[in-house]
C-alpha cells in the first residue's frame, strides 16, 4: 500500500494538474525543436549527422547513438556501441560488453531505462552482487533504434544515474514505412573457443493505408560458445590456478509493438520486451599446489612477503589438484508497457502504467574434484614478478588417463541459487506551452515504482545411491587454458544430468537456505516541475525532482551462538530527496553553442548492500580462509552527488562537430564496505574446522569527486571519408579510509578514455575500423571470492564492413577485438590494507587471453 506521505503528494499534483485540462493556454512559442533538421537514417554517414543533430538542438547534455538502418547498429554489441561515446566506459568480465560507467563514476551508477522506464536486471554468475545494473549482453543490438546517453541530468527524467543515464529506444511501427522487412544471419568464430556460432534477427513492420494502426514484430537467436582462457591466484591453497571458463551461451528476443491512433489527438501504445540467455557455464581449474617446504622453494618475495618466484623439484609429493564447476545457469528480463499520449494546442498529457520482471541464477550447480598427474610433471619455475604469471614446468598438457581415482559430484557443492527482479511503474507527465517571458512551455509530472527483489540459495540433499563414474563419464578430450595448459575438457550434459539424480530434494529451512535468503520490497514516489525557457539566443529548463523512498528487507537473524532464527524477521529504512537541476544553451552564433548544466543526482544502493541477512559465502567449500560473513544495510542512504558542467561546441558543418566539456561531480554521499579478517562469529567451518571469518558490514562514507574534461572532434568529406575521435579525462579522487584496500579512487574510473573511428563510405560499399582504449581502473567485489583489484590499461581494434549486393542484399563482416587484447589484473592494495595476500603490492591476481570474434553475414531489407 502506498504510503499516507506518497498519496499526498500525489493527490495534490494530479489536483494541481487537472484545472488545466480545461484552460486556454496561449499560442505555442517556436522552440529549438522545432528547427531540427529530419534525417532518414540510412548509413554511416547518415547515423553520425543524425547524432549530431540531436546533440545539436537538445536542451541538456546528451549524445546518441543511432542506428544506420533497420537492424543495422553501428556496432554487434550494444554496450560497444555506447563505448564509442565521449565519456563512456565499458565492462567486458566475459568478453561481451555488460556494463557501462560514465564519467569515471561506477558501472553501479549508471541509470539505464527501455523507452523511458526501468528494466528488470538479474545475472546469471553466482559469484557476482545483485546490482542495479543492466546487463547488456541481454539485448541484442538489431532490435534497438536510438540509444540517448544523457550526462546532465533534468526533472522529467527519472532519478537513479549519478554517472548519468542511458535510455535505449526501441522502434514502432507507425514511425516505420508499411510492410517493412528486414532479416540477417550470421556465422559467428571465436579465435578461443575455435567454434562457429549461428545467429539471426529479423524485423516485420505492417501499418494501415491511413496510418493510424501499426504493428511491430521482431525476434532475435544468438548461440554462442564462449571460452575464456586465464590464471588465478589463490594463496592459501593453491597458488597459481590456470583456469578454463567455457560457456554454452543461447540468447533469444522477441519484441511486439502495437500503436493505434484513435483521432489527431490520441495515441495509444503496446509494447512487449522478451529477452532471455541460458548461459550454461563450466569452470576447469588446475591448481598448482605449494612445495612442501615453502620457505626453501621460495626464491624472490615481495614487499608483502609473498612469494613471487619458487621453484618446485621433481620429487615433491603434491600432484595438481583439478576441479571443475559446473553450473546450470539462465537470465531474462520480460518487460509489458501500455502508454498513450494526448496533444492538442493548449496541452500534452502522456501516460505510461507497466510491469519489468527478470529472473536469473543458478538452477544447479555442482563441484567435480580430483588429484591430476604425477607430482614429477609440476617440477619447474613459477614466475609471479611480472603482470602476467609465467609457469615454466615439465608437464602443461593433461588428458582423463591423468585422473587419478573415480569422480562423483562434491556432496558440499550441490547448490540452486535463485533469484528475481520487478516492478511494477506508473507516471503521468503534462506539459502546458505558453508565453510568458522566457518560459514557454511548463512540464509536471508524478511517478510510482514498486520494486520486489528476492535471493535465494538452496543446499542439495544429497541422494545416498550416489556412484562414482570414471572419468571418461564427464571429460571427452581435451581443451586449451591459461597459462599454455592443456586439461580435460568436461562434458555439460553428463556433469549436469549427474549432478541432479545426486539431489534427492533442495534444503528450504537449514543454514545454508536462511544464510542465503534476503528480500527487499521498495517503494518509490517522485513529482517534479520543469520550466522550459528559451529566447533568440537562450534556451534550456530548469526544474526540481521530489523524490521519497520507503524500504523493507526480510531476512533470517544470525543469533550469537551462530544459528539462524527460525521465524523471519523485517528491517526497515526511508529516505528523501530535493533534486533541483538546470540546463542552459546559449547559441553564440548559428554554429556556435555554449552550454552549462548544474544538478543534485542520487543512484539507490545495490540491492546486495541492502540485504538485511548475514550471509555466509566460503562456507564447506572445501577452501582455507576463504569463509566471509557479508552483512547488509537496508537503511543505506543512496548514493548522492552535486555535478556541474560547462562546455563549448562547435558546428562547423551540418556533419562536423568540435566540442569540449568540463565537469565536475562532488559527492555527497556513498556506500562502501568495512572489512575485518580472523573473526570468531560461532560457525566452524566443517571442512577446516575452523571459526575464523572475514565479517565485512555495509555502511555510507562521504566526501571525494570526480572531475574531468571531455574532447570531440568528428567530420566527414565528399570523398565518402569521415572520422570520430574523442578523448575523455577523468581524475577520481575518493576517502582511501573507506575501502579495504585502501586506494583511494572510485570503482571503474579510468583516468583517460580514448576512442578514435575512421570509415568510408559509398552507395554500395561502407567500411569502418574503430579503437577504444581506457586506463587502468579498480573492480570492486570484496567481500566476493575475487576481491579487489585493478585492471590493466585496456584496448581494443574492431573492424566492420558492408557490400551491397543489390538495394535490398548485403553482405557483412565485422572483427571484435581483431588484436585479441588480453585482459590483465594485479592485487594494488598496500601492505597495510586488510586483504588477502593476493591482492597487495602489485601480485598478478588474474589474467585472460583476449579472443578477437569474426563474424560473416548476410542481411536483407525490403
Amino acid at each position: 500500500m502506498i504510503a499516507k506521505g506518497y498519496k499526498r503528494l500525489a493527490i495534490a499534483l494530479l489536483s494541481s494538474l487537472l484545472p488545466t485540462f480545461w484552460v486556454q493556454a496561449q499560442l505555442h512559442h517556436p522552440t529549438a525543436e522545432d528547427s531540427i533538421e529530419i534525417i532518414e537514417v540510412r548509413g554511416i554517414l547518415a547515423s553520425m549527422k543524425a547524432s549530431i543533430n540531436s546533440k545539436r538542438f537538445a536542451d541538456a547534455v546528451i549524445d546518441t547513438v543511432k542506428a544506420e538502418d533497420i537492424g543495422k547498429f553501428p556496432d554487434s554489441d550494444v554496450a560497444e556501441a555506447l563505448a564509442r561515446v565521449p565519456g563512456v566506459a565499458v565492462n567486458r568480465q566475459f568478453g561481451q560488453g555488460q556494463q557501462v560507467s560514465i564519467r569515471g563514476a561506477s558501472n553501479q551508477l549508471t541509470s539505464t531505462l527501455l523507452n523511458g522506464h526501468t528494466i528488470a536486471s538479474t545475472g546469471w554468475f553466482d559469484q557476482q552482487a545483485t546490482d542495479r545494473s543492466f546487463n547488456y549482453s541481454l539485448l541484442p543490438p538489431e532490435m534497438v533504434g536510438e540509444i540517448e546517453v544523457y550526462k546532465s541530468s533534468q526533472a522529467d527524467i527519472a532519478e537513479g544515474g549519478v554517472g548519468g543515464t542511458v535510455i535505449i529506444n526501441s522502434r514502432k511501427p507507425l514511425d516505420l514505412e508499411a510492410n517493412s522487412i528486414f532479416f540477417s544471419t550470421h556465422q559467428d568464430y571465436g579465435s578461443v573457443s575455435e567454434q562457429v556460432d549461428p545467429e539471426f534477427s529479423g524485423l516485420y513492420s505492417w501499418k494501415s493505408r491511413d496510418e493510424s494502426f501499426g504493428v511491430l514484430l521482431a525476434v532475435a537467436d544468438a548461440q554462442t560458445r564462449y571460452q575464456r582462457n586465464g590464471i588465478e591466484s589463490q594463496i592459501g591453497w593453491g597458488d597459481i590456478v590456470p583456469t578454463t571458463f567455457e560457456q554454452q551461451r543461447e540468447r533469444t528476443a522477441f519484441n511486439a509493438a502495437i500503436q493505434y491512433q484513435a483521432s489527431d489527438n490520441l495515441l495509444f501504445g503496446l509494447d512487449v520486451m522478451r529477452l532471455d540467455m541460458q548461459a550454461n557455464n563450466a569452470n576447469t581449474s588446475l591448481f598448482l599446489m605449494f612445495p612442501d617446504d615453502k620457505d626453501a622453494a621460495c626464491e624472490q618475495r615481495n614487499e608483502a612477503g609473498t612469494c613471487i618466484f619458487y621453484r618446485r623439484d621433481a620429487d615433491d609429493v603434491n600432484p595438481g589438484w583439478a576441479q571443475t564447476w559446473v553450473r546450470e545457469a539462465s537470465m531474462d528480463s520480460n518487460t509489458y508497457d501500455l502508454d498513450f499520449t494526448y496533444e492538442n494546442d493548449h496541452f500534452t498529457l502522456e501516460g505510461l502504467l507497466g510491469n519489468t520482471q527478470s529472473e536469473g541464477g543458478t538452477n544447479t550447480t555442482a563441484n567435480y574434484g580430483f588429484w591430476l598427474g604425477q607430482a614429477s610433471d609440476f617440477a619447474g619455475t613459477y614466475d609471479a614478478t611480472g603482470d602476467v604469471i609465467n609457469i615454466d614446468i615439465a608437464d602443461k598438457t593433461f588428458d582423463a588417463d591423468d585422473f587419478n581415482g573415480p569422480l562423483a559430484p562434491e556432496s558440499w557443492s550441490l547448490r540452486k541459487q535463485p533469484n528475481s527482479d520487478q516492478e511494477t511503474y506508473a507516471k503521468l507527465d503534462f506539459t502546458l506551452p505558453v508565453e510568458l517571458g522566457l518560459i514557454s512551455a511548463f512540464k509536471m509530472g508524478v511517478s510510482w515504482a514498486d520494486h520486489d527483489v528476492k535471493q535465494e540459495s538452496f543446499e542439495g540433499i544429497v541422494n545416498p545411491n550416489v556412484m562414482a563414474k570414471h572419468a571418461s563419464a564427464y571429460y571427452s578430450g581435451t581443451v586449451s587454458s591459461g597459462g599454455g595448459f592443456v586439461l580435460p575438457k568436461p562434458i555439460f550434459d553428463a556433469m549436469l544430468n549427474d549432478a541432479k539424480a545426486a539431489i534427492s530434494h533442495f534444503d528450504s529451512e537449514g543454514q545454508v537456505y536462511k544464510s542465503g535468503y534476503g528480500t527487499i520490497k521498495e517503494e518509490n514516489l517522485a513529482v517534479y516541475v520543469m520550466a522550459n525557457f528559451e529566447s533568440e539566443r537562450w534556451r534550456g529548463n530548469m526544474g526540481l525532482r521530489y523524490v521519497e523512498t520507503h524500504v523493507a528487507s526480510d531476512f533470517y537473524q544470525l543469533n550469537a551462538d551462530g544459528q539462524y532464527a527460525d521465524e523471519l524477521s523485517t528491517l526497515q529504512g526511508h529516505y528523501r530527496d530535493i533534486l533541483p537541476s538546470i540546463n542552459l544553451a546559449y547559441h553564440i552564433s548559428d554554429s556556435v553553442i555554449i552550454r552549462a548544466a548544474a544538478a543534485k543526482v542520487i543512484s539507490r544502493p545495490n540491492y546486495d548492500d541492502m540485504f538485511a541477512s548475514s550471509a555466509l559465502a566460503g562456507f564447506a567449500d572445501g577452501i582455507p580462509n576463504n569463509e566471509v560473513v557479508d552483512k547488509g544495510n537496508v537503511a543505506l542512504d543512496p548514493f548522492q552527488a552535486t555535478q556541474a558542467e560547462l562546455g563549448a561546441e562547435w558546428y562547423f558543418n551540418s556533419q562536423s562537430l568540435l566540442a569540449a566539456t568540463y565537469f565536475i561531480k562532488r559527492i555527497d554521499s556513498f556506500v562502501t564496505s568495512e572489512q575485518l579478517l580472523d573473526q570468531s562469529i560461532g560457525i566452524v567451518d566443517p571442512d577446516t574446522g575452523d571459526d575464523n571469518w572475514t565479517v565485512s558490514t555495509k555502511k555510507n562514507g562521504s566526501g571525494g569527486h570526480i572531475q574531468g574534461i571531455e574532447l570531440q572532434l568528428q567530420s566527414s568529406f565528399d570523398n565518402g571519408l569521415g572520422y570520430a575521435v574523442n578523448y575523455t579525462f577523468a581524475d577520481s579522487d575518493a576517502p582511501a579510509s573507506y575501502y579495504p584496500d585502501q586506494l583511494g579512487v572510485f570503482s571503474d574510473s579510468s583516468k583517460h578514455t580514448v576512442n578514435l573511428v575512421t570509415y568510408y563510405e559509398t552507395d554500395d560499399f561502407s567500411t569502418r575500423l574503430a579503437y577504444n582504449w581506457r586506463s587502468e581502473y579498480m573492480i570492486r567485489e570484496l567481500p566476493g571470492y575475487y576481491g579487489n583489484r585493478e585492471h590493466q590499461a585496456y584496448g581494443t581494434v574492431d573492424f566492420s564492413s558492408a557490400y551491397h549486393v543489390t538495394d535490398y542484399l548485403a553482405l557483412t563482416f565485422e572483427v571484435v577485438n581483431l588484436l585479441a587484447a588480453d585482459s590483465v589484473q594485479l592485487g594494488v592494495a598496500p601492505e597495510s590494507a586488510d586483504v588477502k595476500p593476493e591482492f597487495k603490492n602489485n601480485y598478478p591476481v588474474f589474467s585472460a587471453e583476449g579472443e578477437a570474434r569474426y563474424k560473416l553475414g548476410l542481411a536483407v531489407r525490403f
